[in-house]
């Protein structure tokens, strides 16, 4: 298909995409500390060259809560040094290449859904709490933690007008007839009405200020040994951010599109854009979820509709950033305020009472070290947890029987001293333990059977299980017999540099194992 073989749809979607991210531009870019300029440049830059290079056709990129999350706190971390902030921009782009060159992006897939659900909710609620101050009037806190526990002492220097500003800001995001936000988005509504009130009353609240109606001047990254740690797990947590957060919306994308992404070329377009929104100081982003679906249904079909979508953010920062720059901080704190409630996972809030304790374990466990600790020991936490449940699950839906002679599946097993060790389930590091118990019970056997028939799978821990037990009965005299599939006997044989398996007889079946005997 060519790229102008729907100019319209293209066009359309572009300039649609173009009206929403304006005002989440600009709110995303006071809330990351960098300013409202670095929100607008961030989505230009990574609009453009994400559409371009990425692998999802209709994926509208910019700055997203998450990322403005932590590079807010990539800010306060780093004492607002620019040059440090882009060094962490800059090294998460080149991490976000390195993904996609590794073909990491498809494993995004495998994260367990209480993770994803606990960390979007988390997040979330974050950009909720970073909002109540500037929703007050008061001076903007990075960290949830300091601005709970002095929020109380500043509540007598609140704003009334900040107050009443914010809050008509969230009456109409919040209450703005659907009918009428699929035409105009609510946010902009909220921008285009309360800022004229604003400026023509004179009311004394703090606005986005001075917005440079030019190009960006070149930033050059900085980097100090001092800072390394810092600067390394920061990065790093914005590429992992901006990878979930992306391909998650790829995945949107394609069910309302019936079409499939490339995920390893959507992480290359991602981590060339935001390598390069570190090189004018803007802020980093990933595939916008919103921004994309409603790209798709104005009727952007390819990834011309993202590159109009950052061509018309870019006029309007050139010819229109006088007026921005008077937007009440209050108007966006409502405006964030609604973003951070739609993040909200309310899928899994609804069914909470219903989802396996350990699921909610897991994302209550994620929610909370994501709002009180760091997303990146979040999503590790989870995944690893998540894991232990799968395993502890598995395990104990594995069934290890020790059979004696003349009973079980084989009642007609000939000799008193013949056992069968059968294991029903995956035999791994999870049920080796519990192998290892049953084993011990073969007191004064002469032939043992292990039957492995019903093994899906065998991992190297089993393996070496399996090797130790056998050459523990080859001491005690014991025959063994392995009852396996012809393709566990050649992986079994393939791990016998120890010549533990020579005197170890295996048979394709638990009658021909038995007649073995």
């Amino acid at each position: 298909m060519s790229l102008f073989s729907n100019l319209r749809g293209n066009l359309f979607g572009g300039l649609t995409a173009a009206v929403i991210a304006l005002p989440l531009a600009l709110a995303f870019g006071v809330a990351s500390g960098l300013g409202a300029a670095a929100g607008l440049y961030g989505a230009i830059i990574l609009g453009f060259f994400a559409a371009l290079f990425g692998g999802t056709r209709t994926q509208i990129s910019g700055p997203t809560g998450p990322m403005t999350v932590v590079v807010a706190a990539a800010v306060a971390s780093l004492g607002g040094d620019v040059g440090l902030v882009a060094t962490v921009v800059l090294l998460a782009g080149i991490f976000q290449v390195v993904f996609g060159f590794t073909r990491l992006g498809r494993f995004v897939r495998f994260i367990p859904y209480p993770v994803i659900s606990g960390f979007m909710s988390g997040i979330g609620i974050i950009i909720i709490l970073l909002q109540l101050n500037p929703l007050l009037g008061l001076p903007s806190d990075a960290a949830v933690l300091h601005l709970l526990v002095t929020l109380p002492s500043l509540l007598p220097q609140t704003n009334p007008w900040a107050l009443l500003l914010a809050l008509a800001a969230l009456a109409i995001v919040f209450f703005t007839p659907a009918r009428l936000a699929k035409v105009v988005p609510s946010p902009l509504i909220a921008l285009v009405v309360l800022t004229p009130i604003s400026a023509l009353l004179q009311l004394p609240v703090e606005t986005i200020g001075t917005i440079p109606a030019e190009l960006p001047e070149l930033v050059l990254p900085d980097f100090t040994l001092e800072h390394y740690t810092v600067i390394v797990s920061l990065a790093f947590t914005l590429a992992v951010l901006g990878t979930i957060d992306s391909l998650l919306t790829s995945i949107v994308a394609d069910s309302v599109t019936r079409t499939k992404h490339n995920p390893d070329r959507e992480l290359f377009g991602q981590g060339i854009g935001n390598a390069l929104c570190a090189l004018v100081g803007a802020v980093p982003g990933a595939g916008a979820t919103m921004r994309t679906v409603i790209n798709v249904k104005s009727g952007g079909t390819d990834r011309l509709s993202g590159m109009i979508h950052a061509v018309v953010l870019l006029l309007i920062v050139l010819f229109l950033a006088p007026l921005a720059s008077k937007i009440p901080l209050a108007v966006l704190a409502g405006i964030l305020i609604k973003v951070g409630v739609d993040i909200l996972d309310y899928r899994f809030l609804r069914v909470w009472k219903a989802s396996p304790r350990s699921d909610l374990m897991t994302m209550l466990t994620v929610f909370f070290v994501t709002v009180f600790v760091d997303l990146i020991t979040a999503v590790g936490l989870g995944i690893v947890l998540a894991s232990l449940l799968i395993v502890y699950r598995i395990t104990k839906q594995t069934q290890i029987v020790l059979e004696y002679a003349g009973t079980g599946s084989q009642p007609d097993l000939d000799g008193e001293n013949a056992r069968i060790i059968r294991i029903n389930g995956a035999f791994f590091f999870g049920s080796s333990t519990f192998f290892e118990h049953q084993a011990n019970n073969l007191l004064d056997t002469k032939t043992v059977i292990i039957d492995i028939l019903n093994v899906p799978f065998m991992d190297i821990t089993a393996i070496f299980t399996l090797k130790d037990l056998i050459e523990k009965l080859k001491k005690d005299g014991v025959k063994v017999i392995i009852a396996a599939p012809d393709a566990f006997t050649e992986k079994l044989m393939r791990f016998n540099h120890e010549k533990r398996f020579e005197n170890v007889t295996f048979a394709p079946s638990l009658q021909s194992a038995v007649a073995l005997i």
